[in-house]
């Protein structure tokens, strides 16, 4: 019995040692069903045991105990718990395991509301490329909200001048004015001039569910501008899971971000509401470009308990101001200011002090809030309505400086600049208040003089006396040029599911719009009064009041200002309707869509013109466009799939081509811009390699582009005439690839490639008009533009991108990106193309550039389904110096400038006399890339 108790107490002891210290794995992918969720937690349930997925969404989880249950986690997602059973050195792998969507991600966006148009993966026949929101919050960091898509194909994407929000993109060489930017279904662009200001948008990128580019046509039902692409922004809605988050950043520039945000979930009786609030503010990375932004954000949501109707109102609004760098300097004065092998890139030729503190007199402030209601009603099995009504009241302007000092403005080279290039303010406000003051360039103290007994600021630069002269009587102010506008709209659309194949849609959109524009005085920087003279019925008007640079919040508020210069208003008005028929059986999707639209385009101005011309409210002018695509895919296994689509646009021209100058009268040469679009593609998905490759060919005709004015000569003025392009075509053709691997399960690799040829095709004709009456310039009618094989310019034309993350150990990433940029031409510029052996568009010098990160993610909680996530951000890592674009196009063997009875090459070329930066010609205005910036992000989830 001894001998038995003795080996009943030892087996007893074994197994409990072998159960202590047993090992096993758990293993599983976790997806939405459509792809993978990196950063997914997974948890044994009471314990502390732990992991994430790696970002193929794959994990491995060591467990002690032999069974339990696992709880996975993701934001967005429900919770799941699985029970799950291993032996001790065993792995029990559980599968692709997939998480059920309580947000609206892309997938229930698109079973929602048929009004956002998302591209679905081997569905949808267009070239498609989606940025989900954790690649958005992970990455973006201090970089503009478009910048995140430059490692996408034939998208190049810059800061511009380097303000706050004043970055821009080009898809496919063309500008965002011909690219399509909808948010939630809606159309964002400017409803007068097709732009879009990042700066109002800024918010965004803080309540972004996902991003999608389709490059091309799109498929969009609506007759929108996508010429060079659609993007497709879908926000949060209020129906998210419960929780929030918190987070804090800072970054070079004294960048400072704060925000956090809250989510109720779907409550049970059907109610939601999500709210976020952010702060930013920093210096900026170019010298004098401070800037302070909020976001807010509100959506509240009901949806019946049968899903029959689903509403959802949100507001969101972005209030900004920023100093600005719209001055445009050449390479030389950039090396002015730092050397002429380290040109001083921060430099900006409009900041300056003025009393001691900083102060730049080119400022953006802007307020522009869009609130919408979005209503879905599931009307039975096979009909759904879904609806949006919109509203958008923008309040803001851009402020920047008006006259002149003795013939000179306050950017001039010489003038008013200190020894290290600042604009001195304080001079031009001591000269503006009679104090006499030495100015560059001039010999001796110059001194103002008073008109009718005051310091009088006007529109003029003055005069450029004798240099024996040293009185003047003209000054420089602070204007703002007013760019309001209240907007209203609606999109309607009705899903019916005709047959188990075919599918219809049809609908409305129809948007109204009011943009008012005038210029007020904000700052006569010393002088006692403005006097205007363009008012018709006043033109001797005395304008003392004065109105700040503040952001108005309240955008409900219509102020009353005296206005200087110009004042009107214009009115767009737009009905459309559109259809689609899509056809889906086994392995082939099919669509046809078309669309019309009429915009009518109205212009009042009492200004330049007396209340009782005809000319102050001018009739709708009226025109049609309207769009016809279509496309189908193959599946032509479970991993390949083959894609066409093509489509023709009728696009109608922007406000300023129907009104030209600010003038009421309207363009005898208007004619709706043509475009026809081919695109074929071939999509590849496994395991370990997803990738796409694709073609396309876009004609773009009757292309309208407004020129620069003729050069002073003979009886013509200088900056008194402008000029118009006509029979202006473009052909943009090329090739993308776009592709992820992983390599391992800790290691994945991203990579794409696009090649284009985007020319002008054919000559054109330029006509010239003088800009007070818009009547023609004699002698200048049909002036041939030699543009045939000429590089469309202002993007890159060839770029690539190679990335890879890689899981150092569990929740510890590191990341890097190399993105590289060649075949970019400087911006078009006329008089270089009036002679037929021109020398085309200027090649800019290629680039590359070399971003870096670093995440680590502690999990936190009971069930460890909170966590609290570091991530540093490193753009440009080895400081690269590049030219991001240029507005001339100066050759390197362009003769030097010659004057008086010098013979033209007197003074040799910009080569010869090694004027050159990189083999760019220094008298090039250029805007130089961001050198090396970084930031920081501390966010708690919960």
């Amino acid at each position: 019995m001894k001998t038995m108790k003795n080996w009943l107490l030892t087996g007893l002891l074994f197994m409990i040692v072998s159960t202590a210290f047993s090992q096993g794995k758990i293993t599983g992918m976790i997806t939405d069903g459509t792809g993978s969720l990196p950063g997914a937690n997974v948890v044994i349930k009471g314990s502390a045991t732990a992991t994430s997925t790696d970002f193929d969404g794959k994990f491995t989880l060591n467990t002690t105990t032999s069974t339990g249950e696992i709880v996975i986690s993701f934001l967005g997602y429900d919770n799941l718990t699985l029970k799950f059973s291993v032996t001790n050195g065993g792995t029990t792998n559980l599968g692709t395991i997939v998480l059920a969507s309580n947000s609206n991600e892309l997938s229930e966006i698109v079973v929602k509301s048929s009004i956002v148009d998302v591209a679905k993966d081997r569905k949808t026949p267009v070239a498609v490329s989606t940025i989900k929101a954790a690649e958005i919050q992970e990455k973006l960091g201090t970089q503009e909200f478009p910048e995140i898509l430059r490692n996408t194909p034939s998208v190049y994407a810059t800061k511009s001048g380097g303000g706050f929000g004043d970055s821009r993109i080009n898809i496919r060489g063309f500008d965002q004015k011909n690219i399509a930017v909808m948010v939630n279904g809606m159309p964002i662009n400017d409803m007068e001039g097709g732009t879009v200001y990042w700066s109002n948008w800024a918010g965004l990128s803080d309540v972004t569910t996902a991003m999608q580019v389709q490059r091309g046509l799109g498929s969009s039902k609506l007759a929108v501008a996508s010429v060079g692409g659609t993007i497709n922004i879908i926000t949060k809605s209020s129906d998210k899971k419960e929780g929030g988050s918190f987070s804090s950043g800072f970054g070079n520039g004294r960048n400072f971000k704060i925000q956090g945000s809250y989510n109720t979930g779907k409550l049970e009786n059907g109610l939601s509401a999500s709210i976020l609030l952010s702060q930013t503010m920093g210096d900026g990375y170019i010298n004098g470009t401070q800037f302070e932004g909020s976001n807010y954000y509100v959506a509240l949501g009901y949806s019946t308990k049968n899903d029959k109707h689903d509403f959802q109102f949100t507001v969101t609004g972005a209030p900004q101001w920023h100093n600005q760098r719209s001055t445009v300097s050449t390479i030389a004065t950039y090396q002015q200011y730092g050397s002429l092998s380290d040109p001083n890139t921060r430099y900006n030729p409009d900041a300056g002090y003025l009393n001691g503190e900083a102060y730049n007199i080119r400022k953006n402030y802007y307020h522009k809030p869009i609130a919408s209601i979005n209503w879905d009603y599931k009307i039975n099995e096979t009909t759904k309505l879904s609806s949006v009504l919109y509203a958008s009241m923008g309040r803001g302007a851009g402020a920047s400086a008006t006259g002149g000092i003795r013939g000179k403005s306050y950017s001039d080279v010489l003038a008013f600049r200190t020894a290290d290039g600042l604009v001195d303010y304080d001079k031009i406000v001591a000269y503006n208040s009679g104090t006499p003051v030495l100015i560059n360039g001039f010999t001796g103290l110059q001194t103002r003089a008073q008109v009718g007994g005051v310091y009088q600021n006007t529109s003029s630069t003055g005069s450029n006396a004798a240099a024996g002269a040293s009185t003047g009587t003209s000054g420089i102010s602070q204007t703002s040029s007013i760019n309001s506008h209240d907007w209203y709209g609606a999109v309607i659309n009705l899903n019916k599911k005709l047959t188990n194949t075919l599918t219809l849609d049809f609908g409305v959109d129809a948007r109204t719009y009011t943009g008012y524009h005038y210029t007020v005085v904000n700052d006569l920087l010393g002088g006692g009064e403005y006097y205007d003279t363009l008012m018709k019925s006043d033109p001797a008007r005395h304008i003392t009041s004065t109105y700040p640079t503040d952001v108005q919040w309240n955008v409900f508020q219509k102020k009353d200002y005296d206005k200087i210069a110009f004042n009107s208003t214009g009115k767009v008005q737009w009905l459309g309707a559109f259809t689609q028929l899509e056809y889906s059986k086994d392995n082939l999707t099919a669509f046809v869509q078309g669309s019309v639209s009429q915009q009518g385009y109205k212009r009042e101005d009492s200004f330049v013109y007396l209340p009782t011309d005809p000319l102050a409210s001018t009739d709708y002018e009226k025109i049609i466009g309207g769009n016809v695509k279509g496309g189908a895919n193959y599946n032509i296994s479970e991993k390949s799939n083959v894609y066409v689509n093509a489509g023709y646009y009728s696009k109608q021209p922007f406000f300023n081509s129907v009104y030209p100058n600010n003038r009421s009268t309207v363009n005898p040469n208007l004619t709706n811009e043509k475009i026809i679009g081919f695109e074929a593609g071939y999509g590849f998905r496994s395991k370990y390699f997803n990738g796409t490759v694709n073609v396309y060919n876009t004609n773009w005709n009757d292309r309208y582009l407004k020129g620069n004015p003729l050069p002073a000569a003979g009886l013509i003025a200088a900056n008194t005439t402008y000029t118009e392009y006509l029979g202006l075509d473009e052909v943009h053709s090329g090739i993308e690839f776009e592709g992820s691997s992983n390599i391992t399960e800790k290691l994945k690799v991203t990579g794409m490639f696009s090649y284009g040829i985007w020319e002008y095709k054919g000559d054109a004709t330029v006509n010239a008009y003088f800009q007070a009456d818009n009547t023609p310039v004699p002698g200048f009618t049909g002036i041939p533009v030699y543009m045939d094989k000429v590089k469309v310019g202002d993007a890159a034309q060839m770029t690539a991108s190679v990335g890879a993350s890689y899981e150092v150990v569990t929740r510890v990433t590191v990341d890097a990106n190399y993105n590289f940029n060649d075949k970019l031409y400087a911006g078009l510029t006329p008089v270089n193309f009036t002679s037929p052996d021109n020398k085309g568009a200027l090649e800019l010098p290629s680039y590359g550039l070399m971003d870096a990160g670093f995440s680590y993610k502690m999990l936190t909680g009971k069930n460890k389904d909170k966590s609290v996530n570091f991530r540093l951000n490193v753009n440009n890592l080895f400081d690269k110096v590049y030219i991001a674009e240029s507005r001339t196009n100066i050759f390197a063997d362009d003769n030097l400038p010659v004057s008086g009875t010098q013979a033209p090459g007197a003074n040799g070329t910009y080569a010869s006399k090694g004027l050159l930066y990189d083999g760019v010609a220094t008298s090039n205005q250029v805007f130089f890339g961001f050198g090396r910036t970084w930031n920081f992000t501390l966010r708690y989830d919960f």
